[in-house]
């Protein structure tokens, strides 16, 4: 799927996943976490250490299952979306901070990365789109975010403007919850 800024969009498959091996490769950050973090419990993700994830990742790809999208500017990868149906993401399930909330067909979205050279040029906002295009083309009803709260560490997983300039909404939570947006496909 191409864009007129330039860039194409991929669903990573078998097919790709190469291509995802030498994203992770070429950007450490990727590589250290390899969009793991959410789809492992908290023990198990520390005790795989980042081989381990980037090879758990690489065995979800080569399985087939869902894992996220790659943004390309010509043959390079240069962005990523996680994005997978939300029973996946195991760590999510087991959060005590992030709201399990009704709903059948829910696709979550995880994360982004993005090259360097790619950052500020608004690419997030078209791997979002990009990435609820393939959840809805895969069977998704819903999809789900958690966008950043604050503070550094969680910043990888998006903003509460990127998602409401994307038809997002919030969606009331508990007291003391991460906050979580949905957008109807």
């Amino acid at each position: 799927m191409g864009d007129p800024a330039g860039y194409r969009f991929e669903a990573v498959t078998a097919r790709r996943g190469a291509d995802l091996d030498a994203f992770a490769c070429a950007y450490g950050k990727f590589g250290y976490c390899s969009c793991m973090r959410w789809r492992l419990p908290s023990g198990q993700y520390r005790d795989m250490g980042r081989d381990g994830r980037a090879a758990a990742l690489a065995g979800l790809v080569r399985a087939g299952e869902p894992v996220g999208v790659l943004a390309y500017e010509g043959e390079q990868a240069v962005g990523w979306c996680s994005i997978a149906p939300r029973d996946s993401y195991r760590a999510l399930g087991a959060s005590r901070v992030i709201p399990r909330l009704p709903g059948h067909g829910v696709w979550s979205v995880a994360c982004f990365f993005l090259a360097p050279q790619a950052r500020r040029r608004g690419l997030t906002a078209l791997l979002l789109e990009a990435a609820c295009a393939y959840a809805a083309r895969s069977g998704a009803l819903i999809v789900e975010a958690y966008p950043w709260p604050g503070g550094a560490s969680y910043r990888y997983m998006g903003t509460r403007d990127l998602y409401l300039a994307a038809g997002f909404h919030d969606v009331p939570v508990p007291e003391g919850c991460r906050p979580v947006m949905r957008r109807l496909l």
